[in-house]
C-alpha cells in the first residue's frame, strides 16, 4: 500500500473520530526560525492534528496514527482495515 493511500485512510478515520486535521506549510517564517513540526494539539475542548509540510510523510503518518491511537481508538477498534494501516495503529 502506498503512503498516500495509507494517509487517505487515516485522514478518513481521523475525521470520523472527530479530530480536526490541518496542514501547516513552511512559508511565512522568519529567517533562522525552525520549520513547524507535525503534532497533536489541544484547542479548547478539541484535539487537532497539525501535519507539517516540512516533515517526511512517514512522520506525518506516525503523528496521525498516534492521534488515532490516543483519541480515536473506538472508531478503529472493530473495523476492517488494510494490514498496512492496522500495523501503524497497533500500540508500540
Amino acid at each position: 500500500m502506498e503512503p498516500s493511500e495509507i494517509m487517505t485512510v487515516l485522514l478518513d478515520l481521523a475525521r470520523e473520530a472527530g479530530l480536526e486535521v490541518r496542514s501547516v506549510g513552511s512559508g511565512g517564517r522568519e529567517p533562522g526560525e525552525p520549520a513547524p513540526a507535525s503534532a497533536v494539539v489541544r484547542v479548547r475542548d478539541a484535539f487537532w492534528v497539525m501535519l507539517s509540510a516540512a516533515d517526511p510523510v512517514a512522520i506525518q503518518l506516525e503523528v496521525l496514527a498516534g492521534a488515532l491511537r490516543e483519541h480515536g481508538a473506538d472508531v478503529v477498534e472493530d473495523r476492517f482495515l488494510p494490514p498496512a494501516v492496522r500495523a501503524l495503529l497497533m500500540p508500540a
